[in-house]
């Protein structure tokens, strides 16, 4: 999960999904799949569109694909954040798609319910390693039981841990890290140490990267802020204890100065550099923000555990890509291809140098715990992996003006949070009642 998280994706981006695809993604033709020596004997050309965001976990593999056999060639176009919607849902208008799209999870389930994708559901039972897959991108490329998606790349959120500042504090990092009053405690001792250095940090102005750190501590509690299934949902947030106590966390972490003043305005466009610089004891983010250009000697002072919630529990954001072959694809079966090529244990394992997560379970050898070890809990506990489905994700949590940013920043910095969760809760419902109209 990056920049998707951390962006805004407009809501003419919707517009364009919601006017382009009712009139023809329904009848641009299903690919056979079942032909033989479909995904094994095709030729020419694939052309694969990917998140500029995730750019860097494709080009790689792209040219080893490439030089891997001659019978096809991979063509990679990277689409900007905020124009993939708007811009996948124009090709399918003009009924020329690429043959493969590598896209945000979330927005994956808004092309599956337009009946936009082929169904791979046959085809990822096939794979021999299937049950390994992480089921929360699956999830989010399934509907009624049938599966339009593969999980390509896993962008988590979890809790980075500086060991040095634990340890200079008088803490034990598991039980620091239990429960969100265990958290709370750690991070006033840790910023009692003095000088600039505090227990945590949070980007305050930045809606979706809020809501891919914030959210884990409510689905830790077994509970959403959404319920209902898709087209027929509602808000879950007013009366909420999870989100409540939350909220009252974030809030406690701000009156008590145990975050750095510059988060109230930090939109994310320093995300983590605090923490690169070693005055920040917890740090909720994901590997590549808190990995990439830092210190190699802080990068092997911290440890990671997944998000608690209030009373226990742990949870994480599934984040990520999944990789999907649109109805009309004229190279389906070079795609599937490729994406197997990609799911290969050799590609899987060498996401990280790019600074994402395999979602292959199994990717885990000995050898490499001992060189990613900061990937391993998502991967080691696939289950406690969650995304919200819905189709209102990018106007509830990723818009600047949306109920979720709106929410917070009311109960955290102005301490009104019975208010804010009220109001939270219209919004809500607002939203989703617009979705099922």
């Amino acid at each position: 999960m990056t920049t998707s998280r951390r962006g805004f994706l407009h809501l003419a981006c919707l517009g364009a999904l919601a006017t382009a695809l009712p009139a023809c993604s329904s009848v641009l033709p299903a690919p056979d799949t079942t032909a033989p020596g479909f995904g094994t004997t095709a030729t020419g050309t694939v052309r694969v569109w990917c998140r500029a965001a995730t750019q860097t976990g494709l080009t790689g593999l792209v040219e080893r694909f490439n030089a891997s056999q001659d019978r096809l060639v991979v063509e990679l176009t990277p689409i900007p954040e905020v124009q993939y919607v708007t811009k996948l849902a124009t090709a399918i208008r003009a009924r020329d798609v690429p043959d493969l799209v590598d896209i945000d999870d979330i927005n994956s389930l808004l092309f599956v319910f337009r009946d936009a994708f082929s169904d791979l559901t046959d085809l990822i039972a096939g794979l021999g390693y299937a049950d390994r897959l992480s089921p929360g991108h699956l999830a989010l490329a399934t509907v009624d039981g049938r599966r339009y998606g593969v999980p390509y790349l896993a962008d988590n959120s979890a809790l980075f841990c500086n060991t040095r500042l634990f340890e200079q504090a008088g803490l034990d990092v598991d039980e620091a890290t239990t429960d969100l009053d265990s958290l709370l405690d750690a991070a006033r001792r840790i910023t009692a140490l003095g000088g600039d250095v505090r227990g945590w940090t949070f980007p305050g102005n930045a809606t979706g990267a809020l809501g891919f750190v914030v959210q884990p501590h409510v689905w830790a509690a077994d509970t959403d802020l959404i319920r209902g299934e898709v087209g027929a949902q509602t808000g879950n947030v007013f009366g909420n204890e999870a989100v409540g106590r939350v909220l009252e966390f974030y809030r406690a972490l701000w009156v008590d100065g145990l975050v750095p003043p510059e988060n109230f305005a930090d939109d994310a466009s320093r995300w983590g550099a605090d923490y690169r610089a070693g005055r920040i004891g917890m740090f909720p983010s994901n590997y590549s923000v808190t990995t990439s250009d830092a210190d190699p000697a802080l990068v092997a002072a911290t440890t990671v555990r997944l998000l608690p919630g209030h009373a226990g529990g742990r949870a994480f954001f599934d984040g990520g890509d999944n990789m999907c072959i649109p109805r009309g694809a004229t190279n389906a079966s070079g795609a599937w291809e490729f994406v197997t090529f990609a799911l290969d244990l050799v590609q899987q394992s060498a996401l990280p140098e790019g600074g994402f997560t395999p979602v292959r379970s199994d990717v885990v050898t000995p050898e490499f715990a001992a060189k990613y070890p900061l990937v391993l809990p998502p991967l080691l506990a696939q289950e406690e992996g969650y995304a919200p489905k819905t189709l209102s994700y990018n106007e509830i949590y990723n818009q600047p003006d949306g109920p979720w940013l709106t929410m917070f920043r009311r109960a955290v910095f102005d301490g009104e949070i019975e208010a804010a969760m009220a109001e939270a809760q219209a919004g809500y419902d607002r939203i989703l009642g617009q979705a099922r109209a």
